[in-house]
């Protein structure tokens, strides 16, 4: 009721965050944005809009801010700790329909990439993916995660990925990924 682009609700057990998550016609709008539509620094999270509102493709990604204060994605980077996985491997995503619940398979450093550099970008391919692009995603978060969590999702599995900036290099990127728990 309070604003029509809500459309789920993110809580990590053992961070700060706990907030609702909102999606609208491009990446800009909430990036400074509160839900009330006011500027703010710390913005709004939110799914990458061309991700489906109720959050069912097989690759999903929300981004938010890295704020230094702890909240939005203040917290996400304790995930960089494998001690911290093995407490808090689980997450929760409510979306209007459905509850559900995710399971943590890779804590990613990385960045993102300039227009002319190779690399994989997993910001480009929100949504649908062909088999080869689901296992190409799959891959790249598991060998480049921080610690193994003997975890590989197999295509058809829903991956989530928590978006933030990241201090450790030049456009840097945390990014946590989970796969739907049955």
């Amino acid at each position: 009721e309070e604003n029509k682009d809500i459309i789920a609700w993110l809580y990590c057990p053992d961070t700060e965050i706990n907030y609702p998550v909102v999606q609208s016609k491009d990446n800009e709008y909430y990036l400074r944005r509160l839900l009330d539509g006011t500027w703010n620094i710390a913005g709004t999270l939110f799914i990458d809009y061309r991700n489906a509102a109720d959050c069912s493709d097989l690759h999903t990604i929300i981004y938010g801010h890295n704020m230094k204060n702890d909240t939005m994605f203040g917290t996400l980077d304790f995930y960089a700790k494998e001690e911290f996985f093995h407490k808090t491997p689980v997450f929760t995503l409510n979306t209007v329909n459905e509850k559900r619940k995710y399971k943590v398979f890779a804590a990613v450093e990385t960045r993102v990439l300039y227009q002319n550099e190779e690399g994989f970008r997993y910001y480009e391919q929100p949504g649908e993916l062909s088999e080869k692009e689901f296992v190409d995603l799959a891959g790249w978060l598991s060998e480049n995660s921080l610690y193994d969590t003997g975890i590989t999702p197999i295509y058809g599995e829903r991956i989530l990925i928590l978006s933030t900036c990241s201090y450790n290099t030049q456009n840097g990127r945390f990014i946590v990924a989970a796969r739907l728990a049955e």
